[in-house]
């Protein structure tokens, strides 16, 4: 063990002349799929060296000013052994802002840092690490070092989001192929609602730029649902894989069935159900920011930016009122700091240095309409801000920032009440809406699902297996619902409530039953479904027979004007679903006493 005794400058010379560096690779899981994507390429020194860990190793390396070198190193050794192994799918290299940029300005050589075996580097994926270290270059710079790499067929990834702002201006200003989402906002996100939003808002932001999103630690099933189901596509953590030399290549078969399995996607639900009455639009985000007249000289705007250090924009209106254009208080001062600017522009109209093709929205546009508008426009118009206008004149001005951050907020409210295994709005948005159509005197029919058998069931089969009907049943009732009519909530466990506008509502309801009863044989033995049942041993071990889980359904016609509350609704519905549970099998009871009180002659 000389390691021991030897200053850690001489152990690094060691490393770097001998190649001593052992090359892991840790998989990247496509979650649609359920195959490998690629891996992320790993380092360790030496096992009985004090460089062992990559973290003793990069300090040395960058105290020694040779962390270039050790980086080079890294990525042939990891590519070497990924082409030795015929590895599937891409192989991710941590590339540090410092390195990248040298990479660019010394025009290194394509694939120089790769090892021969790479004959082509369109397999490669630069993962940019040390989101801070971002701050010391200006973007110019690495978007230089990110368009070398596509140039090269080298895609380009964002490590740990979320770890810092940085993180998130870098995504921003170099729009990578990846971003793979920090293991803070992953390790118990099915209990933390304000992670799930994060993740949730990061997936949204992904598709208006098109990257992919990666989420790193995952480390239980349950992390792993949540994830996928909040639109996350690819996946990284000890549950597929702990990082290995020679990794596997073929999930296991169980992660593959319940990847592979009937899964629900995000519900948008929960927009659409607060959306009646709570849907927020451009004026609730618009600033009041006191336009000027384009006829005003550039000396006078100067002058305005002067009596106005808080303000880095200012619109432009024609005489009419209507808006014209944008000058960027940070542009403005640029130019006129070039020699002679103000003697020979200063007295010329301010539309010369102005933006004029900014984006206007009207006042009642809606958050989620100028999201979709910032995400396909140039990207000055989410930096400098956008024009707000009420029919058509000028009304104020907001800002990309303000934006992202009401909707978060608004994502944030809505997240902390959805049910974490289905993602459906729970009990306090499911009171709101009962309120909302009660409060709205609107016709509508509550329906209460519930599960029959279901506890000796998830006593005998697991609670994954129970799990997986829950989903299976949230499926159900989704594919039944009009979404722009119907709410679908989930009450907890078992219970699921649905709020029927929709003047079909009793052959919607038949069609749930069909279906329950043609999917609910994947969750049973053949011998149980032969038997139309099963056996178990009470407290008193005495064997019982359970049937098969089956649904009910309690339905009760809710005329307009007939209820004031919400828990008047709720004591019904409940009641007509212990009426369905009386009845055998998949069932259907329907409670229409108070819509023959008023009058509309309809027969049970």
């Amino acid at each position: 063990m000389w390691y021991l005794e030897t200053d850690d400058q001489t152990l690094l010379q060691d490393i770097l002349q001998g190649e001593r560096l052992a090359a892991l690779f840790q998989p990247i899981v496509d979650l649609g799929s359920a195959t490998i994507h690629g891996y992320e390429g790993l380092i360790r020194g030496p096992s009985d060296s004090p460089l062992h860990t990559p973290l003793s190793l990069l300090r040395v390396a960058t105290d020694c000013g040779r962390r270039g070198e050790l980086e080079a190193l890294c990525h042939k050794v990891l590519s070497r052994s990924f082409a030795q192994q015929s590895l599937p799918g891409l192989l991710f290299l941590n590339i540090s802002p410092d390195v990248m940029v040298q990479r660019s300005l010394n025009h290194a050589q394509p694939g120089m840092s790769l090892d021969p075996l790479v004959q082509d580097s369109q397999g490669i994926v630069f993962e940019l690490t040390e989101g801070e270290r971002y701050l010391d270059y200006g973007p110019e710079i690495l978007q230089e070092g990110v368009s070398r790499c596509l140039q090269e067929g080298i895609a380009v990834a964002i490590d740990d989001l979320g770890e810092g702002f940085s993180s998130l201006r870098l995504w921003s200003e170099l729009r990578p192929t990846y971003v793979k989402v920090d293991r803070h906002f992953v390790q118990n996100i099915e209990n933390d609602p304000v992670k799930a939003q994060f993740v949730k808002s990061i997936v949204e932001i992904a598709r208006q730029t098109q990257s992919k999103v990666i989420a790193e630690g995952i480390e239980t099933v349950s992390e792993l649902l949540i994830v996928r189901n909040l639109g996350v596509t690819l996946g990284q953590g000890y549950l597929f894989s702990r990082p290995h030399a020679t990794p596997l290549i073929k999930l296991d078969d169980e992660l593959v069935r319940l990847l592979q399995g009937a899964a629900p996607r995000v519900a948008d639900q929960m927009a659409h159900t607060l959306g009646a009455h709570n849907t927020l639009e451009a004026r609730h985000v618009v600033q009041k920011v006191e336009p000027v007249s384009s006829v005003m000289t550039n000396e006078w705007v100067l002058d305005w930016f002067e009596s106005h250090p808080a303000q880095d924009v200012v619109p432009l209106v024609n005489q009419g009122g209507l808006p014209v254009g944008l000058i960027n208080r940070g542009e403005l001062m640029g130019h006129f700091a070039q020699p002679y600017r103000r003697e020979l522009y200063g007295k010329k109209s301010c539309t010369h240095y102005a933006d004029m093709h900014p984006l206007i929205v009207d006042k009642f546009a809606t958050v989620q309409e100028i999201s979709q508008l910032l995400g396909q426009a140039e990207r000055r118009h989410f930096q400098q801000g956008f024009i707000v206008t009420d029919q058509g004149r000028y009304h104020g001005l907001a800002h990309g920032q303000d934006l992202m951050r009401v909707i978060t907020e608004m994502q944030i409210q809505a997240a902390k009440y959805a049910n974490p295994l289905t993602q459906l709005p729970g009990n306090v948005p499911i009171h709101e809406h009962l309120d909302g159509l009660l409060r709205n005197k609107t016709r509508f029919c509550a329906c209460y699902f519930d599960l029959d058998n279901f506890k000796p069931y998830n006593d005998v089969y697991g609670f994954s297996a129970g799990d997986g009907v829950i989903r299976m049943t949230a499926e159900i009732l989704r594919g039944i619902c009009d979404h722009d009519l119907d709410f679908l909530g989930h009450i907890g466990g078992d219970d699921f409530i649905v709020l029927f506008r929709s003047s079909d509502w009793e052959s919607r309801c038949n069609r749930a039953l069909s279906e329950f009863e043609r999917l609910r044989g994947e969750y049973f033995t053949a011998e149980d479904l032969a038997a139309q049942g099963y056996y178990t041993e009470n407290r008193q071990f005495v064997r019982e027979f359970h049937q098969l889980v089956s649904l009910s359904i309690g339905a009760v016609v809710v005329p307009p004007g007939r209820f004031s509350s919400y828990m008047e609704v709720s004591r019904l519905a409940s009641g007509a679903k212990k009426q369905a549970k009386q009845i055998s099998g998949n069932s259907l009871f329907i409670n229409r006493r108070y819509d023959r009180e008023m009058g509309n002659g309809e027969q049970e």
